[in-house]
């Protein structure tokens, strides 16, 4: 599967970059037909400790999933997004099937 990684207004390191991949590779589980995923990294300019926001688009034929998660870290969120993502990607097969 093909994960595309944009970080708005700053440069995200490559440890970063290579726990979206393996995370996000896992989905691969759950269904089997994910096309792409693009990641967009962005850092809210605010006092609040939880500013990193993370949105996750999946394609799949014929559907599109966004999810979008805000945490203290963006490792964090990248967990909450792909659980989320794991549990839609369930029902989407489920349906699939029917």
């Amino acid at each position: 599967m093909k994960v595309n990684v944009n970080a708005v207004n700053f440069s995200a390191d490559r440890k970063l970059v290579d726990f979206v991949q393996i995370r996000l590779n896992k989905l691969d589980k759950f269904y089997d037909k994910v096309v792409s995923t693009e990641v967009f990294f962005k850092v809210e300019n605010t006092s609040d400790k939880e500013n990193k926001i993370v949105e996750v688009k999946v394609n799949v034929p014929g559907d599109e999933f966004l999810v979008k998660k805000k945490c203290k870290t963006f490792e964090g969120a990248i967990e909450l997004a792909a659980e989320s993502l794991e549990r839609r990607l369930i029902k989407r097969k489920e349906k699939v099937r029917i």
